[in-house]
């Protein structure tokens, strides 16, 4: 029968959620303890229900401070040097204009919010694609390709929804990964470098056949510096060294987890916030404007932890795995992490990050390893595209219509020219991933 209550909850649960008649965080806390009354378990939900609290609140507190930390280097403008450069380093030549945009989407998504990286990833470049007459549509997939790739960080929403449904820990899960995203980030390179070359003899070719200069062949300067007054009053240029050392430091200590992953930003946003603003007021100011994004997801992070101390502490989790495992030949389950990486792009499209990552993951992870694959590995094959590579393509995700929005173009021209690039990027990762034991076949 719990195998029967835990079908029941997660059917309903992505229902609820994929359908939009619940927000995430109700349908997180409130359907698991419909369902576990329903199944008699009353007496021991608020022992599941704060097992499963203290089980994500390292990663809710390492995502509070992570979003607060990079939104404030944001602030400071620690990535606008490296903006401006990239774009100078593009010049009037569309290759490298395609190249830096690869560059400038993956550095704007350090701090794991897709909606910020396009608004300043898009609005930067769209002067120079309009200026040398390159297809916007060029833009928009470059962009989302890097955003994507990018998207597996360890403080990004697919990596910590990953590691708080499964329970593990975020270093252990993300840290052998590391080579396959150093070969996404890649490829992302390489295919825009061939977009670039593509766009590039497309031009030449256009301008022949006019017999003139189809393009203003001004040098494009880089971007505009007429800044809202509010956000110039932010910037420390002078602190820029610092700012970046500082990033660097913090990275370092993540990936060689000299420390444990949640101190790691807690010691970081403060030291940002005293030495690039002073005084208390600003300080409390950079919170404040910024604080709205960490609480809805730490909130998502936290009513997750209801559903999944529900949901392990009853056994349901275990029950629907073992059940899933008699429908499954028991020579696939070794294959289960590859399997899961193979179908976790396509999944974008069906699946939001919630519905998948606390719905299906759990199932798949302990059915594979009911069948004696790993279900640490499974999530690792999740996170090559699930919501990663696949996110800036789905109609699921708000940032999918923020870019294409920005840049000007159409839902299906986007899907059609990105999604196929997007999956060529989880089979490269995936096939890395293989190699460097990250995955087991």
């Amino acid at each position: 029968m719990l195998a029967f209550w835990g079908g029941c909850t997660i059917l309903v649960l992505l229902a609820l959620i994929m359908t939009k008649r619940m927000s995430v965080v109700v349908a997180l806390v409130l359907v698991p303890i419909v369902f576990g009354l329903l199944a008699g378990l009353g007496p021991e939900l608020g022992g599941y229900i704060y097992a499963g609290l203290k089980s994500v609140a390292p990663t809710g507190i390492m995502l509070t401070f992570a979003i607060l930390y990079f939104s404030v280097m944001n602030d400071a403008g620690m990535f606008d040097p490296m903006i401006k450069g990239i774009i100078k380093f593009g010049g009037q030549d569309p290759t490298k204009v395609a190249v830096g945009t690869a560059l400038i989407a993956m550095l704007a998504h350090l701090d794991g919010s897709g909606a910020s990286t396009f608004l300043i990833c898009i609005p930067a470049m769209i002067p120079i694609y309009d200026r040398l007459g390159m297809d916007r549509k060029i833009l928009a997939c470059i962009a989302a390709l890097g955003a994507g790739t990018m998207n597996i960080m360890p403080w990004g929403g697919p990596t910590l929804r990953a590691a708080t449904s499964l329970n593990v820990d975020i270093s252990t899960l993300f840290n052998p990964l590391i080579p396959a995203l150093g070969a996404g980030i890649l490829t992302v390179i390489v295919l825009a470098f061939w977009l670039g070359k593509k766009e590039k003899a497309r031009l030449s070719a256009a301008e022949t056949m006019a017999g003139g200069d189809l393009v203003d062949n001004t040098q494009y300067e880089g971007i505009d510096d007429q800044e809202d007054e509010e956000k110039a009053r932010l910037k420390r240029p002078k602190l820029f060294l610092f700012n970046l050392l500082l990033t660097v430091v913090v990275l370092v200590v993540l990936v060689t987890k000299s420390l444990p992953l949640p101190i790691v930003f807690v010691i970081a946003l403060p030291i940002a916030l005293l030495v690039n603003y002073p005084n208390v007021k600003l300080q409390q100011a950079r919170i404040t404007a910024h604080g709205h994004a960490a609480i809805l997801m730490v909130s998502i992070i936290f009513s997750a932890g209801v559903f999944t101390g529900i949901l392990k502490g009853s056994g349901m989790i275990k029950a629907l795995a073992t059940s899933l495992v008699s429908f499954v030949p028991e020579s696939l389950g070794a294959h289960f992490p590859v399997l899961t990486a193979l179908t976790a792009m396509p999944a974008s499209l069906l699946f939001d990050p919630d519905s998948y990552y606390f719905g299906v993951l759990p199932v798949l992870a302990h059915a594979s390893e009911a069948l004696g694959g790993s279900g640490i590995e499974v999530a690792r094959g999740a996170l090559l595209g699930q919501m990663t590579t696949g996110f800036p393509v789905s109609p699921l995700t708000a940032s999918t219509f923020l870019l294409i929005g920005l840049a000007g173009v159409d839902l299906a021209d986007h899907q059609k020219k990105t999604i196929p690039l997007a999956f060529l990027v989880t089979l490269v990762m995936t096939f890395v991933a293989v190699l460097t034991g990250a995955l087991t076949l």
